[in-house]
Order: structure tokens, then sequence, then C-alpha cells
């Protein structure tokens, strides 16, 4: 029989994860971002105020969207022309997500099997509202008696977002110029000590969509989810830092919690994803099945 508080509890995760789709967002007053007339992001509209002081980078609004001078019509040419006036808005104080400059480098295209149009610092992403993606790691167990347990990492309370919160074994935002595999190695390895062979056995087998707003801008994400089951004599170790500990629970156990505040949200429902493709969750008993379902792959 299915738990109503759980239930009612998940669902709001995923009204809040995806708030841009509903009525009364900022999307009907956003302008669309514009490269090349290809919309590849959504702005904010005192972002494109700010934004359009720059007239030597972005052309004045017109039909409801921002776009870039006709002049930076390559890749080199848009991400340093952006970059610069990043880095001048830097000290703007209405602009809080800039605080958190990491220097590192997201692609910008309209799908991810577009070739990328520029790229951007992360921390502005959210300022524009272009596509973010990552790779998030389900590390589980399967005992002799075919007990299923999930390993969690608890974030490291340094963390610049979500400090100290529950996440998925390993995480992490694709960077421009990695791919997807590469990028799911490398997290492993860093955050949880993962060798190369074993990390390489995950298997992709969902993605995770869904786009917010918040007061720092628009953020639209999409996560590529891998499983990788270990061998139940394998535990993870801390390594760079972004961990400070991991816990190695019962699923019954894991999935309470994702319905806690002790929870990244998106980690809560990449391991949502993992509980209903697994049939810890079933259309007999859950009433929100479907709910569930579509609230994890929303796209725009």
């Amino acid at each position: 029989m299915a738990n109503p508080l759980w239930s009612d509890k998940i669902l709001q995760l995923l009204q809040r994860m995806n708030n841009f789709y509903l009525p009364g967002s900022c999307r009907t007053n956003c302008l669309r971002f514009e490269v090349d007339g290809i919309k590849v992001g959504w702005i904010v509209p005192h972002v494109a105020s700010l934004l359009a002081r720059y007239t030597d980078v972005f052309k004045q609004p017109h039909g409801g969207a921002l776009s870039l001078r006709d002049d930076l019509d390559t890749y080199d040419k848009r991400s340093e022309a952006v970059d610069a006036v990043l880095s001048k808005l830097r000290c703007e104080p209405s602009l809080r997500c800039l605080k958190g400059w990491r220097d590192e480098r997201y692609s910008v295209m309209d799908k991810f099997s577009d070739p990328p149009v520029m790229w951007m610092e992360r921390a502005a992403t959210s300022l524009f509202g272009v596509k973010r993606y990552g790779v998030h790691i389900n590390g589980y167990t399967v005992s002799d008696s075919s007990e299923v347990c999930m390993w969690l990492a608890r974030r490291s309370p340094t963390k610049q977002t979500y400090p100290g919160l529950l996440d998925n074994m390993a995480a992490g935002g694709l960077a421009a110029g990695m791919n997807i595999k590469d990028t799911l190695v490398k997290e492993c390895q860093e955050e949880a000590c993962i060798p190369e062979a074993l990390a390489e056995k995950a298997k992709p087998v969902s993605t995770v969509s869904y786009t917010y707003e918040d007061g720092e801008g628009v953020f639209s994400e999409s996560q590529y989810v891998f499983d990788l089951e270990l061998p139940l004599d394998f535990k993870p170790k801390v390594g760079d830092g972004e961990v400070e500990e991991f816990y190695h629970l019962p699923i019954k156990k894991v999935k309470e919690l994702i319905a806690t505040d002790d929870f990244k949200p998106n980690c809560a429902m990449v391991v949502l994803d993992f509980l209903i493709r697994h049939s810890f969750i079933e259309p007999d008993i859950e009433p929100f099945y479907q709910k569930f379902v579509s609230g994890l792959h929303q796209t725009l």
C-alpha cells in the first residue's frame, strides 16, 4: 500500500523542480536567448536589461529575444565576448550566482547532439537559462539473498551548492570538451576512488530532465543516468574532498530519504528514476506513478 505522505512529498519535489512550466512562472516574461537564430536559453527581464547595456556584444531585445551581434560569428568570438561581459558583471549585487564563479566552461547548444555555439562560465548558465548536462551514477549492490542496497554520498559542508546534503554516489557536470563516458570515469575516480576498470562497467540507463526558476535565473538541466552494480566487498572512499562520507543503505531507507529535505533535490529525482526502473515503485500501488514518470522527463 502506498504511503500518501511520501507520495505527496515526491510530487511536491517534482513540481518544484519543474516550476518553470507552471502557471505564473517567469516563463511568460522571459526573453529567448538566441545565437545565430537558434534558441539556446531563457533570460529573465532584469538580467536582459543588464546585458543589453553591452551593445558591443548584444543586440537590443527584439521580438521577444536577446541575441548576440552578427559580427560575433564564431565559437571563440562569442565565448570570449560574453565571458568579458560576465567578468564585468561579477560585482553586480543582483547577480548572486556569479559570486560562485568556478572557472568551469559549459557548452551552449540547443540539443546535446548539436555542435556547441559557444562556451559559458558554469556559474552564469542560470542567467541565460541554457541547458546544463551532467552525469549521475547510481552505485548499488545486490546480496546473495537479492537484497538491494545503494551507496549514497554526503556532500562536503564546504560545497558551494547544497552543502551537507545527501547525493548520488558520484556525479558531475559535463564540462565543455568532455564526453559522457569520460566524465563518468573521472567523477567516479575523483569523488569515490572507484577504479577506471570498475567505473567502465556502469550502464547508461536513462536521462532525468527538468527546468526550474529561482532568484538566480532559470535552471534547465538534463542528467545522463548510469547504474553501476558494485561488488559486495567494495567500499567507495572519499577522494577529492567534495564528499564528506559514504553510506551503504537498504533501498527501503533510501526511498524514505529522497522525500526529505536532507537530499539534494535533483539527486533525489535520479534515485526516484532508479526506484521506478527497478520496480520498487509499482503502478498498481503508487497512485502518482504516471506523474512521477512524466515529472522526471520534462523538456522544453
